[in-house]
């Protein structure tokens, strides 16, 4: 007959397993807590950082971008998107599911699942679901184009290298208001990088470059890359089109 485990041994293997599988994680986040958290900056407000703002624009062409009804890109190879931005309407897809958004009245969405239209209690579930995704998957395609957005604050921020940077605080709106994002631009006003601090994300001033830009077909000027750390978030399938033309 096999004898019993004692309880207490039992505990002290469930207790030597999770000290096992957490403890490289924790020293993993306090390493880079310690090595890259920032605190906000502190930045002026006024027509200086406005100004900062608007060569940011005008080096990717806004009017293009303000002239382009309808975009269409894949975040990640897992979320797909067709947005007709003149319409307030956006075409979400991932997985076995695809959610007709009405961006401008969120109730007046449709749900499929397996291509049959859904109408049950978690309806309004994958509504909301497919909102976060597209607020957080077209901020990296479009954010640079947000600045004035409103609810939105813009500050002029002189980094450690003497250099300008635009510190943009989105008071409201969107999945998560009150996130802070300073963009590093180059010399020709594009941007190069930001720095986020987010509510999501527990270590202030992580930089995610923005990168590999394409122009689209209606003029705008759209990031096809960006890298944070050792990760790199691809969009893909990018199109960009105006109905005018």
């Amino acid at each position: 007959m096999a004898k019993s485990i004692p309880f207490k041994r039992i505990l002290k293997i469930i207790v030597g397993l999770i000290i096992f599988l957490t403890l490289p994680s924790l020293l993993f986040f306090g390493f880079l807590y310690f090595k890259y958290n920032e605190d906000l900056p502190e930045g002026q407000q006024g027509p200086k950082a406005n100004a900062l703002a608007q060569t940011m624009l005008e080096a990717l062409n806004n009017d293009a971008y303000l002239n382009t009804d309808y975009l269409e890109w894949t975040f990640k190879g897992q979320h797909s998107y067709k947005w007709y931005k003149t319409d307030g309407k956006c075409e979400v897809t991932w997985k076995n599911f695809k959610v007709l958004l009405d961006l401008k009245n969120k109730d007046n969405s449709q749900v499929f699942v397996a291509e049959q239209e859904y109408n049950g209690i978690e309806k309004q579930g994958y509504i909301e679901q497919a909102i976060n995704y597209f607020n957080n998957d077209s901020f990296w395609l479009v954010a640079p184009y947000k600045v004035f957005d409103p609810g939105t604050v813009r500050k002029l921020v002189t980094t450690e290298n003497g250099k300008n940077a635009l510190l943009i605080t989105y008071a409201s709106g969107g999945t998560t208001p009150g996130d802070s994002y300073l963009w590093h631009l180059d010399d020709n006003g594009k941007p190069k990088s930001f720095q986020m601090w987010v509510k999501i994300i527990p270590i202030g001033g992580l930089e995610a470059s923005w990168e590999q830009w394409i122009t689209t077909e209606s003029g705008a000027a759209l990031p096809t890359f960006h890298k944070l750390f050792f990760l790199g978030i691809e969009l893909q399938d990018i199109k960009g089109l105006s109905l005018s033309q």
